[in-house]
This record gives C-alpha cells, sequence and structure tokens, in this order.
C-alpha cells in the first residue's frame, strides 16, 4: 500500500513559524508587540494551536493592518458593551459558549462549527443551519445536512453551493484560505496566489500537504505554475501555519442539542431589556415563547 510505506509529514512548529513570520516584519511600536512576545515565549504555543490566531492578530497589526487585539485601555468601553450584550443573552435564555481562561484564543466560529458537529451527530436533528455567511465556517458544511444560512439574502448554502462558489469542497477551505490569505484573520497567504490558481490545484490535491513539490507533476495547465509551486516550496511551513489558523476547531466544550433548547426568556430579561432602551425585545421574546410553549392539557 503507497499509503502505508509513505513519510509521515513532518509535525508544523507553530512556535518557529511565528517566530519566522515575526522576523519578516518591519520593527515599529505596537500595542500588539507584547501580547506577540508573550505567546512567541509561551510554552503552550506548539502544545495549542489555538495561539496561532491571536498571534496572526498581533503579526497584521506589527505589519500595519488595521487589526489590533483587544486589551488597551481604549477598548473598555468596548469591553463593558460586550458585556452587557452577554448578560442580556443570558437573561434571555440563548445557549451561551463563553471562553474559559485556558482557551481564550479560540473563536466563536470554532464554537459554532463543534455546535454544527455536535447537532450533526443528532438523530433527532433534520438539518443543522449555521446562522452566517462567514467563509470559514464553509469547511463545516456537509452535503445538505449542515448548512449555511445567509439571513440578510435568505440563502441556504450547502455543499454543492460551497464547492461552486470557491472552486473546492468544504474539506479543502482552510487550505485554500491559507494560499490565498485572508486579511480579516491576520495571515497574508503566499504570494501570487490567488483564488482561481488555489482552487485550480486544490481541486485535484485535496490539500496543501498532497500537493507536489514540482509543478510538472501537477498536470494542469495552469499559467505560472513554477513559480507557484517555487513560492509554495520556499513557504511551506508558513502554509501550514495558516492553514492552522483557517481551521475551524471542532473540539470546543459546547454541550448537547438538548442543552441549547430555548424554553423562553428569565423572569429578569424584561427588567433588561428595558434599562437597555429596548424593551420591544423582552415583548417579542415573551410572544415567541409562548408560540412555541406545548398545549395546555
Amino acid at each position: 500500500d503507497a499509503d502505508t510505506d509513505a513519510p509521515a509529514a513532518p509535525a508544523l512548529d507553530v512556535a518557529a513559524a511565528l517566530d519566522r513570520l515575526a522576523a519578516k516584519l518591519p520593527s515599529r511600536p505596537s500595542r500588539a508587540a507584547p501580547l506577540l512576545a508573550t505567546l512567541l515565549r509561551s510554552a503552550d504555543v506548539t502544545a495549542s494551536p489555538h495561539h496561532a490566531h491571536a498571534v496572526a492578530g498581533c503579526l497584521f497589526a506589527l505589519s500595519g493592518g488595521s487589526a489590533a487585539p483587544v486589551g488597551g485601555g481604549e477598548d473598555v468601553e468596548c469591553v463593558k458593551a460586550v458585556a452587557r450584550l452577554f448578560s442580556a443573552a443570558a437573561a434571555a435564555s440563548a445557549a451561551l459558549w463563553p471562553s474559559s481562561a485556558d482557551a481564550a484564543t479560540r473563536r466563536t466560529l470554532d464554537a459554532l462549527g463543534a455546535a454544527a458537529k455536535v447537532a450533526e451527530a443528532d438523530p433527532r436533528v433534520e438539518q443543522v443551519r449555521i446562522v452566517t455567511p462567514d467563509k470559514d465556517l464553509g469547511q463545516c458544511v456537509r452535503g445538505t445536512r449542515v448548512v449555511q444560512y445567509d439571513r440578510r439574502k435568505d440563502e441556504v448554502v450547502d455543499e454543492a453551493a460551497v464547492t461552486a462558489k470557491f472552486g473546492v469542497p468544504p474539506t479543502s477551505i482552510a487550505d485554500s484560505l491559507a494560499l490565498v490569505g485572508d486579511s480579516a484573520d491576520g495571515y497574508p497567504g503566499l504570494a501570487g496566489w490567488g483564488a482561481k490558481s488555489a482552487a485550480a490545484v486544490l481541486a485535484k490535491f485535496g490539500t496543501i500537504e498532497a500537493i507536489p513539490a514540482d509543478a510538472a507533476d501537477w498536470g494542469l495547465p495552469l499559467r505560472g505554475a513554477d513559480k507557484l509551486a517555487r513560492t509554495l516550496r520556499e513557504q511551506h511551513d508558513d502554509a501550514l501555519l495558516f492553514k492552522v489558523i483557517a481551521t475551524v476547531a471542532l473540539d470546543v466544550p459546547v454541550g448537547t442539542v438538548d442543552d441549547w433548547e430555548w424554553r423562553g426568556p428569565t423572569p429578569g430579561f424584561r427588567a433588561l431589556a428595558e434599562s437597555l432602551g429596548a424593551p420591544q425585545l423582552a415583548d417579542r421574546a415573551e410572544k415567541l415563547a409562548r408560540k412555541l410553549a406545548p398545549p395546555a392539557g
């Protein structure tokens, strides 16, 4: 069996890759710098690739990007606003998945992806809808059972739609993002690689790890293939790091489907909604609770 005899791919040293990326960036003052230094020194970086997402934001800020992690004094009001929204959601009895102290860098996307996986495995669930068009979560779509829903467009995105949009199936979305880059998440991708070239190569090989080092082995009529292959060879570890960042982690503890069942707002929700100047939210929640309540008797 050829697969059995093939050498195992070397493990990605996240810390080393981040050090290499940081060395490429110009030296400039930034409130991201202290967090970056702390994460790079952390012994947990290699063991927990979730750190990579937070570090990526720091790298983006250091390189002159507009994104930077929350944490400075100017972010106090933002943090207070988030706390108020969290309290309101809790009072409305919404299912919440707060990050624990040892998983502070895990993203909301990870929780949504993990919840989708839990719901997919529950035979009582007819269809799982991830209510966001975020492209990262396209990797969690499975056939017509796990889909994304774009409320603004009133559009359901199933696996066929993901493949049609990105040129690769959900299982290759993280690889595509790693090659092309994603400024919103703070990683640049590889120079020269665009959506079309990534789609063409990944449609054939599936993953970054499976792409042959020599473009002659690709068997694709792709313009600039030799240059793309050379870039991938030279920045292979960077590409794998970006893939770690782009991959939605599915091991976040989110409970069970039964834990998420909405049973109406708490008694204190009305007072909280009124304090926020939005009493209509309590009206809507109470109306919906009455509609979903089982018939009396």
